[in-house]
């Protein structure tokens, strides 16, 4: 009914005998909503730690793809010793092995193997050990890369897995020429072994793999000594696979040497019957060549890595919101009080070593973290030095390694070991105790702001920095060292010019003469990326929609909200926070404002709640 302009409704408040009548044994509506909400939010913890389960076993089968398809052909990479030789060659060797096998360890295994055979010494194996360095940083750049659907998130986990790149390339810039014309690492590996007396030990606790070995194990099963053996010239192992063959339950009826190349050969029955009962796998006794099962498996993954980052995503972003995302955010990125706030970074080092151990892996570890910087629990400057404690975590996994090794490979174990970790305490030292001195984090935020506006960018950098510059120098090894020189020493040139003037530019312009105070009278090709980006959108025009060509022509194009002449500014506003950082937003926190327009005409008054 209606009196004087009020509406009066038939509710409960007004009419208490038209309330609705309880169910028995039914809990109020309110009761049961907080009760599903708590049954569904109980429920998303084993559901993230099922999807960081299997995250992690994708992580292990996309290395054993990558060994399939390139583990031969990186294995061959080390049979020329005269280029390992050359300690550029060397590192460009250690980034491609790395790259194409998807292993830090099995590279340095392969090392370890041909510095104790006597055909490498330390000193030529040291830029292969910081060629691996830069070569395992590459699975949390592609983890990266899914994250690509939200600018802002792809921004920050870009940003997060580029740090680990670029600290190891400039540690790398650093220490190698340190390292060639002084030795410095190897002296000190060998000084280290020498005061000790140094006996084989146990085998570093595999706390990760006894608890994923049961689920890749069924998937597939490799003989990684293949590789091993290629690179010590081997002849018997050029023909033989890596993939593990299963001869079945009856030894009679299956024989193993009719199912595996005739170049193997078994001394023992017991060694027989132990690869029999210790192979069987998904793609056991497959006539599949090591290349097409690399593929299927590598396609496998990727698609299984995918879903999972995408859910785990999502089920953080459900989790982590509002004031929880706040206290998490706070904890993590928290500061001791004055003057104890530089103890936090170094607290975040050994968090990260330990991490580190207990996976044996900084790869997983990595990019297990890069999904937490993108969302924004983790900030970038908390995530270097968790990045540089789990660079340590891995060395100290391959000392205890090393030191498990049989007795005539132990001192060049041992020895390789300590110079991977002496590079990265050096590295630390360098690009961490001082503010100022820690350039990765800027170059990283630089890399990430580039990606917000052009996300193609970050597969060129993929490309570029782990596949094709290495090869370009591996190529120009296999020339000659005049030929390096000849292309290196003015690449070299052009590119410190660079850095100067740019440095100049920022802060001391007045020292440069005028033309050179921007890089204005360059072309634009020169000096932007957006005629690359024109040049991209043209040609993937034709499978995306005209609005999205237009938004991807200029990224940095206002977009049609901030020209709209009608808007709603807290709205708006509260939009592009969430936008900012969606994890420590939720809009069911804000009281509603009112809607406030913005009318053509009146932009200099105040405008009024209608």
């Amino acid at each position: 009914m209606t009196t004087a302009g009020i509406t009066l409704s038939l509710s409960p408040v007004f009419f208490p005998c038209f309330a609705p009548l309880p169910v028995p044994g039914e809990a109020p509506r309110g009761e049961s909503e907080r009760r599903n909400a708590l049954l569904i939010g109980t429920l998303k913890i084993p559901l993230l730690f099922f999807l960081l389960y299997s995250f992690v076993c994708s992580l292990d089968t996309l290395s054993s793809s990558f060994q399939l398809a390139g583990g031969k052909v990186a294995g061959g990479i080390f049979q020329d010793n005269a280029i390992l030789c050359n300690p550029v060659a060397g590192l460009v060797v250690g980034i491609l092995v790395t790259v194409l096998v998807q292993s830090s360890s099995t590279s340095t295994s392969i090392i370890v193997s041909l510095v104790s055979s006597g055909l490498l010494e330390v000193k030529s194996a040291v830029p292969i050990i910081m060629g691996s360095n830069i070569g395992t940083s590459v699975t949390n750049t592609i983890v990266a890369l899914m994250q690509a659907g939200e600018r802002s998130e792809f921004k920050r986990a870009f940003a997060g897995a580029t740090i680990h790149d670029c600290f190891n390339w400039l540690s790398v810039l650093v220490l190698l020429p340190l390292e060639v014309a002084s030795g410095i690492l190897s002296i000190l590996a060998r000084a280290t072994i020498n005061s000790f007396h140094l006996q084989s030990g146990e085998e570093a606790p595999e706390l990760l793999k006894v608890i994923t070995e049961p689920v890749t194990k069924l998937i597939i099963q490799l003989d990684k000594s293949v590789i091993t053996g290629i690179a010590l010239k081997e002849e018997n192992v050029k023909n033989r696979s890596l993939i593990k063959v299963w001869c079945g339950s009856n030894l009679l009826t299956v024989p193993m040497l009719l199912l595996s190349p005739p170049t193997m050969h078994f001394s023992t029955s017991s060694n027989y019957q132990e690869l029999c009962e210790q192979s069987w796998h998904l793609f056991a006794n497959t006539d599949l060549s090591d290349l097409s099962v690399g593929l299927i498996l590598l396609t496998g993954s990727l698609v299984v890595l995918c879903s999972c980052l995408i859910f785990i995503v999502k089920v953080l972003n459900s989790v982590l919101k509002g004031q929880v995302a706040r206290v998490i955010q706070g904890v993590i990125n928290t500061d001791f009080p004055y003057p104890f706030g530089w103890l936090a970074g170094y607290l975040a080092m050994f968090v990260g070593a330990g991490m580190t151990f207990l996976v044996q892996s900084s790869s997983v570890f990595t990019s297990a973290m890069t999904p937490l910087i993108g969302i924004g629990v983790i900030s970038l400057e908390r995530a270097y030095p968790l990045t540089l404690g789990s660079n340590i975590g891995t060395t100290t996994t391959a000392i205890l390694a090393a030191l498990a090794s049989p007795g005539d490979k132990l001192p060049a174990a041992f020895q390789i070991a300590l110079c991977h970790f002496f590079f990265n305490t050096f590295g630390i030292l360098l690009w961490y105790p001082l503010p100022f001195s820690r350039l990765p984090i800027r170059m990283a935020s630089a890399l990430g702001e580039r990606t917000a506006k052009y996300r193609w960018f970050a597969v060129l950098y993929l490309l570029l920095c782990f596949l094709l510059l290495p090869s370009l120098v591996f190529g120009l090894s296999l020339a000659g060292w005049q030929a390096m020189v000849g292309v290196g020493a003015p690449f070299a040139s052009v590119a410190t010019f660079i850095v100067l003037v740019n440095v100049l530019q920022s802060h001391s312009p007045a020292h440069l003469p005028k033309r050179l105070r921007s890089w204005d009278f360059l072309p634009p090709w020169m000096r932007s990326l957006k005629p690359m980006d024109k040049l991209i959108t043209k040609a993937t025009a034709m499978c995306c929609s005209s609005a999205r060509s237009a938004a991807a022509a200029d990224p940095e194009a206002p977009s049609s909200l901030d020209t709209a002449n009608v808007a709603s500014v807290p709205s708006q506003k509260k939009t592009w926070l969430a936008y900012d950082n969606p994890v420590q937003s939720c809009q069911e926190e804000s009281p509603p404002q009112p809607l406030v327009f913005k009318l053509k005409g009146l932009e200099r008054c105040n405008s009024t709640p209608l």
